[in-house]
């Protein structure tokens, strides 16, 4: 590649994205203009003339000069980056300014106040800059790594120089990571330890002794460098598989790290490091030019390096520290530094976050493109007597334009893309077939033509059976959805799964981007077809039993396709029908696509928020489902996506309770009897079967368990039962827990005589102790003894109590005494934690007779927080009303809790003006200890969105 068409590489736009729309970027800087070298040394020679003899006031003058202007240049570096200027350009900056406080600090040393008189060989010293430093950048945090350079062993006058610059370096607050070495162990250490070897890739030199410097660079190329690229590709890969691994190995989870995240800051190093050990070079500029880069390769990393470096130093000026993790606290500010406003529909946050997962994907298909290339050049340099024999040529397959190339599928030419289109679809499907990896001059190829996927294109006959083979053809769609989705095709093909690409919704319950969920999901559908989803047996169960396998695969594709558009179902709805009409789908089977995407949420809303053992809850929703089929097919579609969302998501809780009305909607929809008559005879006759399980299990039920209406009985499998059985075999107050084998949570047991607002005294006991209940499940039997399940976690979200048997003892004590009698007192409030104060949870309450025959309602959403369970139920306890049932829910930042009540004398809640008090008392409760910000488009926004279903 030229370097004239590098030159030409496609520039960032003028005008940044800002508030302020005229405001232009800061022009180019000048050290000189910044930071006066030589009026610096003049005061620093001030400093050293006016304490002579006093080299304590001298160092501290000094170092107030030193200091001063650091500080300053920094300053300028932080309003500049402010006023719109790029992070490659600050980091510059930053580390230019090291630099003339470094080099000042130098020759005041050996001028001032250790002077070499006579010096030797042994004095020789030269001051080296390596690692990022050395690369002549520095984010604002960064460390600065030196080298001393030495020639022979350490002589007091150089360990006297040393010294003195590192402990004036640090206590201007720098953080310094140093090392001392000649050229030899230099190269001996390179050669033995790749991290070592990068860091002196990187070296630069600072001052001193130049000549030594340039001996160390020599002997490093010639004994630790040349030869040796092969060595070096594969080490950092290997380096960078597992910083991969440590960090999750996704790259689109939703609190990146960006520097050491997967399509972060560190996979770019990663490259550049990797292209300069090969083609050398000294600047950024400099080395990917002299690389393997085409134009628009070569425009994608400056663009992509630019756009993190950017993010990168706006989080270590916002944060003053070495933060690399764009957590959820942080991205409003960032995105609002880096001028994202909002716009319809969507907020400058998301908008963000989107350029930033776009800049991650593109960094992703750069980096796995140029380290094949690189990979592939080096195995095709034979050694020794392999230079000899013929090189093997690429193997021709039965597919016009593909081959197979040094063990990947690649392609005879550039035109076989730009010729037919198509190709940029068939050649995943070859790949999966040949069981082979994508050459590299594939992808690039791909990236060059992607504008040649089009709508006459799409709608070929062969492009929609592609399409529907990539989704359905294979034990395996995952894989070659990613790959296609990486390469940019996927979104190509199917331009509304397009419109989900790197798409994020601001809330801490979804864990992925939607396109990464999206594909997770079609994962977890594919393993439950294959029998090896262990934890969601029912989905495994009936897969064989459903007849429309490919509609339930596209509206898992598509069931997010209508987020970021205004109402998800029905936006879902519009977009999954156009797109199964473009891909020839029949009208039944379209219509059965959308009513799946229409409807995604409701199995799992109706299982987690309503009684699913009240008989007009199944009638109902077996009245939406209408068929078997459809039930089938949105309980496969619920527990894929649901599992998608992130780890711990899915537990056996809400399995069980999804399993629970499968079967009672299922029994309804099978027996012909979905009105509540029916579904109530079935409830009944479930619960016999579990009460005789038990019996034959343990050969009794205890007492208080006997006299549980059936709800209790449906709500739980047999094993559970099994445990609850065996902690009440006694009469008096219990509390028992146990850590399920899924993790997650701790449930907690606790049984005893109920009394007014003793479920409100549980819930304030467990936030006292720490403990956040993130579901719950209420029963009291015709005695008025008490079951209560609970779920909890601690402030980590980690099972609470997990090995800290001291603090489960004290929770057993506490719950003890307030089924004694004991009331909370002084509950301990606790402040919105920084990364849920970042969202706005607009407070929700509506009071329903509709849902249930016999009890009133109580729906309630808003800001998940420690003790906000206390004061929702002691307001309905407050309020004269006792909780029959509780489904007690929190996603993320969110809670959406029901509560199933009663007046006192076992009626309904009916007045209108009890009702509207109710309601104020609930919007009080729920909007206590909220963060005070002020109103702005964003929250308004985000407000809006803040009783969205999850």
């Amino acid at each position: 590649m030229s370097t004239d068409s590098l030159d030409q590489s496609p520039q960032e736009p003028t005008l940044v994205e800002s508030r302020n729309r005229t405001s232009r970027r800061p022009g180019k800087w000048r050290i000189s203009n910044i930071i006066d070298g030589r009026a610096l040394r003049v005061k620093l020679t001030a400093a050293a003339l006016d304490n002579l003899g006093d080299a304590q006031a001298m160092r501290k003058a000094a170092l107030d000069h030193l200091h001063g202007a650091m500080f300053r240049g920094r300053m300028i570096a932080q309003e500049r980056l402010q006023q719109g200027a790029e992070g490659l350009d600050t980091a510059r900056l930053l580390s230019a300014v090291q630099d003339e406080v470094i080099h000042a600090l130098y020759d005041f040393t050996t001028t001032h106040v250790h002077r070499a008189r006579n010096p030797t060989e042994a004095e020789r010293l030269a001051i080296v800059a390596t690692g990022g430093y050395g690369r002549g950048v520095m984010a604002p945090s960064s460390d600065t790594d030196l080298l001393f350079l030495r020639a022979y062993k350490a002589s007091p006058h150089t360990e006297s120089v040393i010294e003195y610059m590192l402990y004036a370096l640090w206590d201007m607050g720098l953080k310094v990571g140093n090392a001392f070495r000649t050229p030899a162990e230099c190269v001996k250490l390179a050669a033995e330890d790749v991290t070592i070897k990068t860091s002196l890739l990187d070296a630069r030199f600072m001052c001193g002794d130049q000549a030594l410097f340039d001996e160390m660079q020599a002997k490093f190329k010639k004994d630790a460098v040349e030869g040796k690229d092969a060595e070096f590709i594969a080490d950092k890969l290997a380096e960078r598989d597992a910083r991969h691994a440590r960090q999750g190995d996704a790259r689109y989870v939703v609190e990146p790290n960006i520097k050491e995240g997967k399509g972060g800051l560190r996979d770019l190093q990663t490259l550049y490091w990797i292209v300069k050990h090969i083609y050398g070079g000294q600047t950024l500029e400099d080395v990917m030019k002299g690389g393997p880069f085409t134009r628009s390769e070569y425009g994608s990393f400056i663009r992509s390096a630019k756009f993190l470096w950017t993010v990168r130093c706006h989080l270590h000026f916002v944060t003053g520290r070495a933060e690399e993790r764009l957590s959820f606290d942080l991205q409003p500010e960032i995105a609002a530094r880096m001028g994202y406003r909002d716009r319809t529909g969507q907020l400058g946050v998301e908008r963000f976050m989107k350029r930033y997962f776009l800049v991650a994907k593109d960094v992703g298909a750069l980096t796995r493109i140029i380290a094949a290339k690189l990979e592939a050049e080096q195995k095709k340099k034979p050694e020794g007597f392999r230079r000899l024999l013929p090189q093997k040529t690429p193997q021709a397959l039965d597919d016009p334009g593909f081959v197979i190339d040094s063990g990947r599928v690649g392609i005879t030419s550039e035109d076989v893309m730009k010729r037919d289109p198509l190709n940029m679809l068939r050649l995943f499907i070859i790949a999966r077939r040949e069981n082979k990896d994508i050459h590299p001059d594939a992808l690039s190829a791909i990236t060059r033509n992607l504008r040649g996927i089009n709508e006459q294109v799409r709608g070929a006959d062969e492009a929609r059976a592609l399409i529907l083979d990539a989704v359905i053809g294979s034990k395996d769609p995952a894989l070659i959805l990613r790959r296609m989705n990486e390469a940019g095709v996927l979104g190509k093909a199917v331009p509304e799964f397009g419109g989900i690409v790197a798409q994020t919704q601001f809330n801490m319950y979804h864990h992925y981007t939607v396109d990464e969920h999206t594909i997770r999901a079609v994962e977890a559908i594919a393993e439950m077809e294959q029998v090896n989803a262990e934890r969601v047996p029912l989905a495994t169960e009936i897969f064989p039993l459903i007849e429309n396998r490919r509609a339930l695969y596209l509206a898992m594709l598509l069931h997010d396709t209508g987020k970021g558009r205004g109402d998800q179902q029905i936006e879902g709805m519009k977009t999954s029908t156009r797109a199964c009409q473009r891909l020839g789908i029949p009208a039944d089977e379209t219509e059965l696509v959308a009513w799946l995407v229409g409807n995604h949420l409701e199995l799992s809303e109706t299982a987690q928020k309503r009684d699913i053992s009240d008989p007009r809850t199944v009638t109902q929703f077996a009245n939406l489902v209408g068929s078997l089929e459809r039930l089938r097919l949105l309980y496969i579609l619920t527990a894929a996506d649901i599992r998608a969302v992130g780890p711990g998501v899915w537990n056996a809780w809400k399995g069980q309770l999804m399993a629970d009305l499968y079967h009672n909607t299922a029994a309804a929809l099978r027996g012909g009897r979905a009105d509540e008559a029916g579904v109530q005879a079935h409830l009944e006759g479930r619960a016999e079967s579990r009460r005789e399980a038990l019996v034959e299990d343990l050969g009794s039920i205890p007492p208080v368990l006997l006299e549980m209406e059936t709800a209790y009985w449906t709500g739980f499998d047999v094993p559970e039962l099994t445990w609850h059985a065996t902690a009440l075999k006694g009469s008096g107050n219990v509390v028992c827990y146990r850590f399920p084998p899924e993790g997650g949570a701790l449930t907690l047991l606790v049984s005893g005589q109920d009394r007014a607002g003793l479920f409100a005294d549980l819930a304030g006991t467990l936030a006292n102790l720490g403990a956040n209940v993130v579901s719950a499940q209420v029963f009291t039997n015709r005695s008025g003894r008490i079951v209560d399940i609970f779920m909890v976690q601690d402030a980590a979200q980690k099972p609470f109590g997990q090995k800290d048997e001291t603090r489960l003892r004290r929770l057993e004590t506490a719950l003890a005494e307030t089924l004694d009698g004991a009331s909370v007192k002084d509950l301990a409030t606790s402040r919105t934690g920084r990364r849920q104060a970042a969202f706005l949870v607009q407070p929700s309450a509506q009071i329903r007779n509709d849902v249930s025959t016999e009890y009133t309602v109580v729906d309630i959403a808003g800001r998940d927080r420690p003790g906000l369970l206390y004061d929702v139920a002691s307001v309905l306890a407050d309020s004269g009303l006792s909780i029959h049932s509780a489904h007690v829910g929190s996603y993320g930042e969110r809670m959406f809790d029901a509560f199933y009540v009663q007046t006192s004398d076992g009626k309904k809640l009916t007045g209108s003006a009890q009702i509207e008090t109710l309601k104020d008392r609930l919007l009080d409760a729920l909007g206590q200890h909220e963060p005070d910000a002020p109103e702005t488009p964003a929250r308004k926004l985000r407000r809006s969105r803040a009783v969205d279903s999850f």
